[in-house]
């Protein structure tokens, strides 16, 4: 398959590290960003819901990622999310991404309008004539209520920058739909306690928030899996990082656990803005738990004992 972009590997999602008065804190960024590089991860995605994306501004969205594409120099790759209510700021966004360089865009469904699937693949398309940028489609339709279906991607997979796919339902029966019927499509895990399953279906990527504090845990599972095809020890690894994952992704409070993780490694990220508040101390402290016992028990499986 000859493709625009390889969608390989471990890709962070970035926070937006906030003062308390809500300003952007631009040199925790730049720390973020070079702790992830240094440790290996793949790429690095800017604008996502886990940088709070619904809470700021088209402009805002366009000066962060500037900053994270300027400061990551094309060490790894950089993706922008334009994930928005209205098309006209989702096409501001693509524009700004393709004009400052970026690798690649982050599509997903417009929130709150329910479009049908055929207005679904119009809006996509519509981005990408403007982006002409490689594409990862991003199907959440826990957050959206809508799901990118066939017919959405039999319309929308036609175009040659449709590289990709960030599959975050939580239903294993898309990820055998995705694995089966669009293998033209690249499938990356967007479902953290499933990225197993995903690897097992021939996922070669991972978009994962948990890697902003975490990068070289989920770095070790898929290595594991896709480059080794060690399963046998994945399944070990995977074990080992369930506990953290369903805190992420059955806890409710997915952005304040990676916020507070990303502080717990050393690194400045600041409150968020509402309507979200912060962990109180015992979802602190269970937080921190789980990320030690996650930390001594993935590295002793990947030094073998």
């Amino acid at each position: 398959m000859s493709v625009r972009f390889k969608l390989q590997g471990i890709y962070t999602p970035l926070i937006t590290p906030f003062f308390s008065d809500g300003s952007v804190d631009f040199d925790s960024l730049a720390l973020l960003i070079e702790r992830l590089v240094s440790a290996g991860v793949h790429g690095l995605i800017s604008g996502g819901s886990t940088g709070e994306n619904y809470a700021e501004t088209v402009e805002e969205r366009l000066q962060i990622a500037r900053f994270i594409v300027d400061r990551t120099g094309g060490r790894i790759p950089v993706v922008i999310g334009t994930g928005a209510m209205r098309t006209p700021d989702s096409i501001a966004l693509a524009q700004g991404a393709r004009d400052m360089g970026a690798d690649a865009i982050l599509l997903g469904t417009p929130p709150y309008s329910v479009p049908t699937e055929r207005e679904n693949a119009l809006n996509a398309l519509a981005i990408d004539r403007v982006a002409d940028l490689p594409i990862i489609l991003y199907n959440y339709p826990g957050r959206m209520s809508v799901e990118m279906g066939r017919e959405f991607l039999d319309r929308v997979g036609r175009s040659k920058n449709i590289i990709g796919i960030k599959e975050s339902s939580g239903d294993i029966n898309r990820v055998h739909l995705l694995a089966r019927d669009y293998p033209h499509i690249q499938m990356s895990c967007g479902m953290d306690d499933q990225a197993l399953e995903f690897f097992a279906w021939g996922a070669q990527s991972w978009i994962c928030g948990g890697s902003n504090f975490l990068p070289e845990e989920h770095i070790a599972l898929y290595e594991t899996c896709v480059i080794k095809g060690d399963f046998a020890k994945g399944r070990r690894i995977m074990s080992a990082m369930l506990p953290l994952m369903r805190v992420l992704e059955q806890g409710g409070k997915f952005i304040q656990c990676i916020k507070h993780g990303v502080e717990v490694s050393g690194i400045s990220a600041g409150p968020m803005r509402p309507p979200l508040k912060g962990l109180n101390k015992e979802e602190k402290r269970e937080l921190e738990q789980v990320i030690r016992t996650l930390k001594t028990t993935v590295a002793a499986i990947v030094q073998g004992n």
